[in-house]
Order: structure tokens, then sequence, then C-alpha cells
């Protein structure tokens, strides 16, 4: 699975060192508030009651189904690592640059027996994994928050066997501007503002401080952030002989308004439609609960053989 050896072993966890100014600017970010963060009553079956609840979880489950190798690239506390693994012969890897997150996530793999995710702490940038090792690579939300958005994915892409699956989650540069407006907002009027109008805090229990303030700090003062168009996705699938599979919400705007809808759309065959569609289907994120909830759309595709 790994390139290399030379990396030290802590709580389980696999340590390669990184000098990077960025990835060291993201890990201490990170640090003090692990995102995403687990209740104090999180146990095994929890867990896996919540990814069954939560229909892209869920579809992603049955849509990898058994005996896959996979990665997941920016694992953080690694939940959906965990939840993945549960009952199945699944072998998965989270990834991460921020140790303190994996140490969570670790720390309940051990607490709850959970003995089919492996925990690896390094760049992304250093290419630490046998290239075509990997039948599913996850990275949803993470790209972004690196030094070069299309530069890591062609890193891990090298890790992905011949007809092998990928999955992208990015911020997107129209969908993400209700976001942006908010976070200017948040600058003036502090964190009442956002209690009122962040759609995803309105739905928190105010009890939750910590989950609170994970996600005030992850939306809202991430130190590096970067948002991309579709076709931007689209043309690095290509250079990195990626074939579209899917999209969420649907490039193809006009004759699938329903997907755009429902998530579970993502797991079968799409089309790339006409650059009209795509425009169209991004800007009308601003006014649907994706761009009221952060701008993130995901892509799906597979390594050509």
């Amino acid at each position: 699975m790994l390139k290399k050896d030379n990396y030290s072993i802590q709580d389980g966890i696999k340590i390669f060192n990184s000098s990077d100014f960025t990835t060291s600017e993201v890990i201490s970010f990170y640090k003090d508030d692990p995102f995403p963060n687990y209740e104090i009553s999180d146990n095994k079956i929890s867990i896996l009651e919540k990814g069954n609840k939560n229909l892209f979880t869920s579809k992603l489950k049955k849509f990898i189904g058994y005996n896959k190798k996979i990665l997941e690239v920016g694992a953080g506390t690694c939940q959906l690592s965990n939840y993945l693994s549960i009952g199945n012969n699944n072998q998965i890897t989270a990834f991460d640059a921020n140790f303190s997150s994996l140490k969570t996530g670790a720390d309940f793999a051990k607490k709850n027996e959970i003995k089919n995710v492996n925990f690896v702490c390094g760049d992304i940038f250093d290419e630490h994994f046998q290239e075509e090792y990997f039948d599913i690579i996850l990275c949803n939300g993470v790209l972004h928050h690196t030094k070069d958005t299309f530069e890591a994915l062609k890193k891990i892409t090298k890790s992905l066997k011949k007809n092998g699956i990928i999955l992208v989650g990015l911020y997107n540069k129209f969908g993400r501007i209700r976001t942006i407006f908010r976070k200017y907002m948040y600058k003036i009027f502090g964190k009442k503002f956002l209690m009122i109008f962040d759609p995803v805090l309105r739905k928190t229990d105010k009890k939750s401080t910590k989950k609170i303030d994970a996600w005030i700090k992850d939306q809202y003062r991430h130190p590096v952030e970067r948002s991309h168009t579709f076709d931007e996705v689209l043309i690095n699938f290509k250079s990195n002989n990626l074939i579209f599979f899917n999209s969420f919400p649907s490039c193809d705007y006009f004759n699938n308004q329903e997907d755009n809808q429902d998530i579970s759309s993502l797991f079968k065959k799409g089309k790339e439609a006409s650059k009209i569609d795509r425009i169209l289907a991004q800007i009308s994120m601003i006014f649907n609960r994706q761009g009221g909830e952060g701008g993130l759309y995901i892509f799906l595709g597979k390594k050509n053989d």
C-alpha cells in the first residue's frame, strides 16, 4: 500500500513528516477543533445508524459494495471511514495531514473494535501510496484546502486502479456566494448573525457548542480555501485520464431537474451535457439547499483502462 517505510508509528497511526508551509497551516488550523467531531455518546451502533439515515453516505456505501480497497483523502476524524468499514470486508485507508484528527478516529475505531481501517498521516503532495492500488478514492471537501487543488488531484489519481472510481467534492464558484456573503457579515456582526442566517447552525442543537464552533471555523475562518467551476473539474479529469461518470448537482440541467434534488442520482451514469447546462446548474445552486449550506458539489470519475 505505502511506497516507502520511512514513517513512524504512534497510537496505531503511520506518520510521515511534512515541512510544507500550507500543509502546516491547515494542520495548525484543525489542531484544537477536529472537524467533524464525534458526540460524546457516539459508538459503533450510533455511527452506523447515522450513516444509514444519511442518503449520501448510505448510497455511497451500497455503491462501493464489498472487497474493495478504499482511500479516503482528508479523512479528518474518520467518521466516514469508520462508517464505511462496518459490516463488510473492505480495507479502508483514512489519510489526513492532521495527526490529532486521525487520532480521534483511530481511538474511536480501537474502542469499538473496528479493525479494517488503516490510519496514515502525511502530505497529499508527497505521494505516499503505491500507484494503481485503490479501487475507490474519496476526497470530499478536501482538495480546495490544499496549496493546489488540481495538482493534488493529479497526485492521488496515480494511486487509483484502472477502472477505479474517484469521488471529488469541491466548493463551487457560484454555489459558494451565499457563504461568502455570510462570511463578511460574520466579521461585522459575529457569531449571533450566523446562528440566525446559517441553515446548518439553525438546525444544530445549541448545546452542541463544539459542533457549532467546528462548523463556523471550517466554513468561515479557514486560512486556505478556493472554489472551482464544473468545467475546471472536467478539464482536469481528462488530463488525468478520468472519464466523467456523474455529478451532483447534475450537469444535465434541463433534462435532470429531479436529479438536482436527489443525491442518490449521483451513483448512476450521467452526462456532461452542454456548457450552458453546466452554467445553469451551478447558478441554481445559489438558490437551493446546496448553496445555503456551503456550495459543495460532487463529481464522480472513472479511470480509463
